[in-house]
């Protein structure tokens, strides 16, 4: 497994090595003592999945408090995920990293608890899982707008589909994390 740093201290993008022949494949996408050595929390209290057509957005979500650590993947299509620091003491605070995840590359991003999270949707549809290091709280889910120019996000989505929660979003100024 290859554990790479993103220009954002603390999320990381992880590439399992893939064994494969004429039957299919073979991976390792969580190994306790691997994402331990490269300080990912190895306790995880929720796996969630789910199911999303081309162009759709969801995001940018965050909870405050309990905020999650999350460990992402795709394990049909394509998508353009993205993790937004909002820490407020942080050097990078509104700074944000996107990588193409998909079920070709098999790549994985660790996002940790401190950082919004969303992804758009690049093939005709997508299954995205990820586990969390924290329970969902829905009555603290934040949800700052997917195209806050503060933020300045360059999606490959021009008009995507959003949840009436991320259409009406505010931008991330003003905000207290």
């Amino acid at each position: 497994m290859k554990i790479t740093e993103t220009t954002l201290p603390g999320v990381l993008r992880i590439e399992p090595m893939i064994h494969g022949d004429h039957r299919g494949f073979f991976l390792e996408t969580f190994r306790e003592d691997v994402f331990a050595g490269a300080g990912i929390p190895t306790r995880f209290v929720q796996d969630n999945a789910s199911r999303s057509v081309k162009n759709t957005l969801r995001g940018l979500h965050y909870q405050d408090p309990y905020p999650q650590g999350k460990l992402v993947r795709v394990t049909l299509g394509t998508v353009f995920d993205v993790a937004v620091d909002i820490q407020s003491e942080s050097p990078t605070f509104g700074q944000w990293y996107g990588c193409e995840l998909s079920d070709s590359n098999k790549h994985q991003l660790w996002i940790p608890p401190g950082f919004a999270h969303g992804f758009c949707v690049l093939s005709d549809y997508a299954d995205f899982a990820y586990k969390c290091t924290e329970y969902y709280h829905p009555e603290t889910e934040g949800t700052i707008l997917w195209n806050d120019p503060a933020i300045g996000i360059v999606w490959p989505v021009k008009e995507p589909l959003l949840s009436e929660k991320d259409k009406n979003a505010s931008g991330l100024a003003g905000r207290q994390f």
